[in-house]
């Protein structure tokens, strides 16, 4: 059941937490004093999270030098968002998000001590790593689907888009500078240090939620819980737009992005850099997407980004063939820079678009899907990925899931048009639910 005062609870939320000063468009969202809380405590936190990815992936593959092994590390770390992102998406929609959020956010810090315990006290093994892999995975599948309800919460449906693609800014800016601390202290220190810098930096995201005013949602879905996972789904199903954005996203996720946990065989065997070329080496897709996100940043509504997705899908697909051609270093680095930003466009465009067309109260379920289709198919790609790696080669292998993400792209691009009306008709009725100006009532909302 939708709020009983949606118009209302809006409106109070917005007048609550923005302050007087106004921002440049591309930072708009900040003007809210949670976005503010949120995006500082955030920034920290991921970059101490960047830090552990990198750490971790070195960590397997010094241990075990094994492509298929560096893959079921990933498989094991995000299979669970793909079994329990539905029951994620439940507790989104049926509890405070607020509190959802932190106590995922906690769980995460404490997941890092014992990881980074295990690891100075030169006693982890890869049993260790699957067990914490696994069971961050199981937190993921509740913070994420709470993370990305719980941002129409901070700022309203008004400045929703711009706080995507900040968040996006975000979690990419600290993909730039995590890596690369990564990579000198793994070289100097040793991975274990980066693992607890990890877990201190929880305590900043953590101090900002709880500094946090937010205004209570009014709603109670009734039922069980079977019941809205049913519904979320059906939803999804039965309307056409979300259904293509996901189902491309899902098989970018299973093909191509499996590159990223191969990373470490490119960085050692290929390009010859080690665990500091490695951290240069996701800076650089780090870069790309930063930019990719800041260019969503500037936008003020959502006409034309299907067409985003469409050719930044298979920009993505291209660079990616390109970079497991590449056998040199810097050549390598470059390449990663438009990967990272066409991955962003199309990762952040379709949740754009999602968020623009989804119902508050199935918000929670619907991105729940998206973390399905996000992260949910990666591990099964990571795994097939590492298996192909193994037999095949790195290169070959990601040149191979590079050319089916093409052939989506290609085939999302020609029902583009077809799909056009039904998303106008979304966009424009949560725009009118939400108490916002339907801006675009007279233009497409959605472009080919």
């Amino acid at each position: 059941m939708a709020s009983l005062h949606p118009k209302r609870n809006s409106q109070t939320t917005r007048s609550a937490s923005r302050p007087a000063l106004q921002l440049p468009v591309t930072f708009r969202a900040l003007e809210h004093r949670n976005f503010q809380f949120f995006f500082g405590g955030q920034l920290i936190s991921l970059v101490g999270t960047w830090m552990q990815n990198v750490a971790q992936a070195w960590l397997v593959y010094k241990l075990t030098g094994s492509s298929l092994l560096l893959g079921s590390v990933g498989f094991a770390s995000q299979f669970p968002v793909f079994l329990a992102s539905p029951l994620g998406g439940i507790v989104a929609d049926r509890y405070n998000r607020h509190r959802v959020v932190i106590g995922t956010q906690v769980a995460s810090m404490v997941l890092a001590f014992i990881l980074a315990g295990f690891t100075l006290a030169h006693r982890i093994t890869i049993p260790e790593i699957f067990i914490i892999a696994a069971l961050l995975g199981i937190v993921n599948a509740f913070d994420i689907p709470g993370r990305q309800a719980f941002l129409v919460e901070m700022v309203g449906k008004e400045h929703l888009i711009n706080a995507i693609a900040l968040n996006s800014s975000m979690f990419n800016g600290a993909r730039i500078i995590g890596p690369a601390i990564a990579g000198i202290l793994v070289a100097r220190i040793g991975e274990g240090w980066c693992f607890f810098a990890n877990a201190v930096s929880y305590i900043a995201v953590i101090i900002g939620l709880f500094m946090m005013h937010v205004q209570p949602r009014i709603e109670r879905p009734m039922g069980s819980p079977l019941e809205h996972i049913i519904e979320g789904f059906r939803f999804v199903s039965n309307t056409e737009p979300i259904r293509a954005l996901l189902l491309l996203l899902g098989l970018v996720s299973l093909v191509a992005m499996p590159y990223t946990v191969l990373m470490p065989v490119f960085a050692d065997r290929i390009l010859h850099g080690g665990a500091r070329g490695l951290g240069i080496l996701m800076g650089a897709t780090g870069v790309g997407a930063l930019l990719g996100a800041l260019t969503l940043a500037t936008r003020t509504g959502v006409y034309g980004l299907g067409r985003w997705v469409t050719v930044s899908c298979a920009g993505f697909s291209v660079s990616l063939v390109l970079f497991a051609l590449s056998k040199d270093f810097w050549l390598s680095t470059a390449l990663l820079v438009p990967v990272g930003f066409c991955m962003m466009l199309q990762m952040s465009s379709s949740n754009t678009l999602i968020q623009a067309m989804v119902p508050d109260h199935l918000r929670g379920r619907v991105m729940s899907v998206y973390s399905m289709m996000f992260m949910g198919m990666a591990p099964f790609g990571a795994l097939l990925g590492g298996a192909v790696a193994d037999r095949l080669g790195a290169p070959l292998a990601v040149s191979m899931g590079a050319v089916a993400g093409l052939g989506g792209a290609a085939i999302f691009g020609m029902r583009l048009p077809a799909m056009r009306g039904e998303a106008r008709r979304l966009i424009i009725a949560q725009q009118m639910v939400g108490g916002e100006p339907a801006q675009e009532m007279s233009a497409r909302v959605v472009e080919d």
